[in-house]
């Protein structure tokens, strides 16, 4: 079995001491990628069964441990695990019987830190799973002290919360905070081996709610951000209660106590800033390591950069998506920003140019109340195992799902990046045609005020790359006013057919025509063949066989049958409770699926040679795919009504055959509401064997509403695939860089010239001094070759296992 479309932005990731690795927090488990070339090196896996929410990395002390590679992870399944990441191994775990949500080890905050000269305390963000979830006022978050040495807790609780907070420490491990509603809570942590009671805490106060903040890297400042925009620089905190045993108050103010610019409710600091420029909620603040800049991020999509001394500010724009994490690397030429659209970009510092991008799956987004019905957001591409997902900023996104990355991006519309609380422009339909060849799109733009609304109709063919597509034929309005239901492509054929709401489908074809004033120029594009209707019924579903020879349309509760060349109406088929939600045959045979959605679901499945109802279910059905081969097709339904506002989305995937009312097989998932089922032949290079009998066996991927897919052989009980089949997909890492070649890059040219020359090899002629310096001087081998072998050639030579002696002629 495999699994993928996890998301890589869940929590913060973290860079190894070295430099050139990024472990990232995917699922229950931990992907670490190569820096260099932005590809998945290995992974940790079989340490927790939960989502992993923080990842601490061990840093490196002595220059003799530098290739020690070590980290703690901690997850909602209450453990804290203790890695060798290089090797992908386990090593210690320890329970915490709560779910842990954020985790920090200040002790390990500084390079050369050691574990073993005093106990290791984790302070950790849990969840209070003893108090009710109902209780809507109950305090279920806690901060918590555990001794990971010992294992055991510390102490009792340093504070609770309305909900579990993300823990920040500052870079010296000397303070730990967090943002809870519209205070700042900063404790001051003593040295190692500490008591419960030596913790002193302080609160800053604000008139908005604070949504995280930073630690300044040498100095006692702390900045925070509100759900406004606007962030809060606080100098010299805590001035008053920490001020015992604080000696580095180098370089901060000492006002006098009546004046304390900018301070709420007297807290304990000297001043406070503001600045303002994000439009909305600041997502983070991060100091550089040198103190002199403040990074923040928000839903804009841009980097600002704040000068601490002067205020003055520059931005990274057009990151594309809202911004939700920023971590800074240990090689000071590196840092990396987590982007909400399941993307992490890694940038080049200062200029914060993108050098590699880590993609993911991008996640679903909510569409109109009123379209919902119409729209699909995934088409699965049958020959090379791809996923089109169609995504917020209005592309279609081409993702592997064998090897879990993103191959390529295709832009249906050409807009800038708005951030908006209301979707104006969406990709409502994407389909594929069965070879892969054709695509085509509908977007739609949503009328303001009744005026401006457009639907538009996008066909694409194939590049020469793989999942490369190029634009066609662009038609606007296809159906008039009216909504597109269903979108689909004859099998073997230039052909699509499209269904409207509005009683009409129309059969559009590629084809060319001469031009009139030059009849060897020839225009291709896309034309409509022929429109039909029935009764003026609204049309909700269309679907050609898998011969391509008929169509099958849904006209509300009706099913018509038509021949696609001539456009007559063949058959019609009974009558459902409601309106049809979706059309599929079955494989090569004469059995066609449907279900409805209402309150009255029903699954069905129709003989088209008897024109009748063969068997039905009462299931609510979210998914249907059906084998293109044989006479199976799978089903996806969930375990909740209709109307079940509350419903948590778990389902059941039923296999079935054709002929069977009785399932073959089932699964039990969770998140199936909005998932997306689909039957793909398998990838050779994922197992030896991929027949049974001479047969190639068809592979299910299941993926549930947050795009989370999961692949596995419907046919078997057992697992025949696994992640460790995958090829590897990142190269060897680079050689350590250091000093001048960690900001600059190598010189790589010289350096490949000489090692070109090395490797020629060299033999001498019979009279090598007549020709051995002969040619251009930029094309000689190195003088230390040329003369070990002009000497070589005066001097003669001895064979070991031989007793003669061979000397030069002419000597």
């Amino acid at each position: 079995m495999i699994t993928g479309g996890q998301r890589f932005v869940a929590s913060p990731p973290a860079f190894s001491q070295d430099g050139k690795k990024l472990l990232v927090c995917t699922g229950c488990t931990v992907s670490i990628f190569s820096v260099s070339t932005g590809m998945q090196i290995t992974e940790l896996e079989g340490g927790h069964t939960d989502r992993v929410t923080s990842v601490v990395v061990v840093p490196v002390g002595a220059p003799s441990s530098k290739f020690m590679s070590y980290c703690w992870t901690s997850s909602l399944d209450g453990t804290i695990c203790y890695w060798d990441f290089a090797s992908a191994e386990l090593i210690k775990k320890v329970k915490i019987q709560f779910p842990v949500h954020s985790m920090v080890i200040p002790s390990l905050s500084t390079i050369g830190s050691t574990e073993e000269g005093s106990n290791l305390y984790a302070f950790l963000s849990v969840e209070d799973i003893n108090k009710p979830a109902s209780e809507k006022k109950a305090l279920h978050g806690q901060v918590r002290i555990y001794d990971l040495k010992n294992q055991k807790p510390v102490g009792g609780l340093l504070t609770e919360t309305r909900n579990p907070e993300i823990l920040y420490a500052s870079k010296n491990g000397e303070f730990l905070g967090i943002s809870n509603k519209r205070k700042l809570h900063i404790w001051r942590i003593p040295a190692n081996n500490f008591r419960f009671d030596e913790i002193k805490k302080i609160k800053l106060h604000h008139t908005k709610k604070l949504t995280c903040l930073a630690f300044h890297s040498t100095l006692r400042m702390v900045a925070g951000g509100d759900d406004t925009g606007r962030i809060l620089i606080w100098y010299n905190f805590g001035r008053e209660k920490f001020a015992q045993n604080l000696q580095n108050l180098k370089g901060t103010k000492n006002p006098s106590d009546e004046v304390k610019p900018g301070v709420r409710n007297n807290d304990d600091v000297d001043s406070c800033t503001t600045w303002h420029w994000h439009p909305s909620e600041v997502k983070f603040l991060h100091f550089s390591s040198d103190g002199a800049y403040l990074y923040s991020g928000g839903n804009e999509g841009v980097i600002v950069v704040w000068q601490i001394d002067t205020g003055k500010k520059k931005f990274k724009p057009r990151l594309g998506s809202p911004l939700l994490y920023f971590t800074e690397s240990p090689d000071p030429s590196l840092s990396c920003v987590s982007c909400s659209d399941n993307h992490i970009h890694l940038l080049k510092m200062p200029t914060m140019d993108i050098s590699k991008s880590i993609s993911g799956i991008k996640p679903p987004f909510s569409f109109p109340l009123k379209h919902e019905g119409s729209c699909t957001q995934v088409a699965f591409e049958q020959t090379t195992g791809l996923v089109a997902v169609s995504t917020e900023d209005y592309c279609v996104q081409f993702y592997s799902l064998f090897d879990n990355h993103e191959v390529s991006e295709v832009q249906v519309c050409k807009r800038n990046f708005q951030p908006a609380d209301d979707v104006m422009l969406y990709v409502a339909l994407v389909a594929i045609s069965l070879d892969g060849s054709l695509m085509a799109t509908i977007d739609v733009t949503i009328p303001e005020e009744k005026l401006g609304g457009l639907v538009c109709l996008k066909y694409w063919t194939r590049g020469s790359l793989v999942a490369e597509y190029l634009l066609s034929t662009v038609i606007y309005e296809p159906h008039s006013d009216a909504q597109v239901s269903s979108l689909a492509f004859r099998p073997g054929h230039n052909m699509a057919v499209t269904s409207s709401y509005g009683g009409d489908f129309k059969v559009w074809v590629h084809g060319s025509h001469a031009s009139r004033n030059n009849e060897s120029m020839q225009r291709t594009g896309w034309r409509c063949q022929s429109v039909g209707s029935y009764k003026g019924k609204p049309l909700t579903a269309a679907v050609f066989s898998a011969d391509g020879s008929v169509l099958a349309i849904a006209a509300e509760t009706m099913i018509t049958l038509w021949d696609p060349d001539s456009n007559i109406l063949v058959a019609m088929i009974g009558d459902t409770l409601s309106p049809i939600t979706k059309l599929s045959f079955v494989g090569n045979s004469e059995y066609l699926v449907s279900y409805t959605h209402s309150l009255k679901p029903q699954l069905s499945v129709w003989s088209t040679s008897n024109l009748a109802l063969y068997w039905s279910h009462g299931i609510v059905t979210e998914a249907v795919s059906c084998s293109h081969d044989e006479s199976q097709f799978a089903v996806l339904a969930l375990l909740s009504s209709p109307g079940d506002a509350d419903a948590k989305g778990n389902g059941v995937i039923f296999f079935f055959h054709v002929e069977d009312p009785v399932p073959v097989a089932t699964w039990t998932v969770t998140k199936a509401k909005g998932g997306s089922l689909a039957f793909l032949p398998a990838n050779p290079s994922l197992h030896e064997s991929s027949a049974t009998n001479g047969v190639n066996q068809l592979l299910l991927i299941f993926m549930n509403g947050e795009h989370e897919y999961t692949i596995f052989n419907p046919h078997k009980e057992e697992d025949i695939i696994s992640k460790n089949s995958r090829k590897s997909q990142a190269a060897q890492d680079e050689a350590e860089r250091l000093g001048y070649t960690s900001i600059y890059g190598d010189l790589s040219n010289t350096n490949a010239k000489h090692n070109h020359f090395q490797e020629v090899p060299f033999a001498p002629s019979e009279r090598p001094w007549e020709t051995i310096f002969s040619g251009s001087s930029h094309v000689l081998p190195p003088l230390t070759k040329l003369c070990t072998s002009f000497f070589e050639s005066l001097l003669e030579k001895r064979l070991e296992n031989s007793n003669e002696m061979i000397i030069d002629a002419d000597l």
